[in-house]
């Protein structure tokens, strides 16, 4: 899947649109991470520059913040 894929699937899953999910990592020391692995839809709160988090389901480092996702950071 492609970053803006994950980014609309990570919205989804949080159960706002991808402008909500960006505007609330913008103002917060937090934001909503996607592992970026074909098939798995694991999230999780990860610093707003992570691009290479830990997956607990796959046991690899590709869970990415919605700002990297989105081209921001």
């Amino acid at each position: 899947m492609t970053n803006d894929e994950k980014l609309k699937r990570l919205a989804d899953v949080e159960g706002m649109d991808e402008m909500e999910l960006l505007e609330e990592a913008t103002f917060d020391s937090v934001a909503k991470g996607i592992c970026t692995n074909s098939g798995c839809d694991y999230t999780t709160e990860v610093e707003p520059d992570q691009d290479a988090g830990w997956c607990e389901l796959c046991e690899t480092p590709t869970v990415k913040s919605c700002l990297i996702l989105a081209g921001m950071i």
